[in-house]
């Protein structure tokens, strides 16, 4: 397990439990977090309804949510590069021949968290079927 030392990072984990919650509260199953291999990682791997679903998520800290709205600009969905969906591609890739899933239906999912850690409050946005 990996230990988180920077705010970023514990910032990021608590943006991937809350994330994790909101799949659960929508009837996914938790399969995965954090599967890792050189070339990347792939944050949540979830399923519903036989589908898989591989999970990126953003997390940001706010100072209010009422000041966050779906057409936020600026916001860390537009981290994602074609350099980083390159990437993100190819370990969905390995997940898939890994577990033997080659013909199991799959979408990769955007999900940002913005939290306001002084009222302890999140809002999640999602992107659905980002194209690799």
């Amino acid at each position: 397990m990996k230990i988180f030392t920077s705010n970023s990072q514990k910032i990021g984990l608590l943006g991937e439990d809350i994330a994790c919650k909101f799949l659960m509260k929508h009837g996914f199953s938790v399969l995965e977090r954090n599967y890792t291999k050189k070339w990347g990682e792939i944050d949540i791997t979830a399923e519903k309804k036989g589908k898989r679903y591989f999970i990126e998520v953003k997390s940001k800290s706010v100072d209010s949510l009422t000041s966050v709205t779906h057409e936020t600009e600026n916001g860390p969905e537009d981290n994602m590069h074609p350099w980083k969906l390159k990437r993100l591609r190819r370990v969905v890739e390995t997940y898939l021949i890994s577990k033997r899933l080659g013909s199991v239906g799959w979408q990769f999912d955007l999900l940002v968290v913005y939290l306001d850690i002084e009222n302890r409050k999140a809002r999640v946005k999602v992107v659905e079927n980002i194209i690799l």
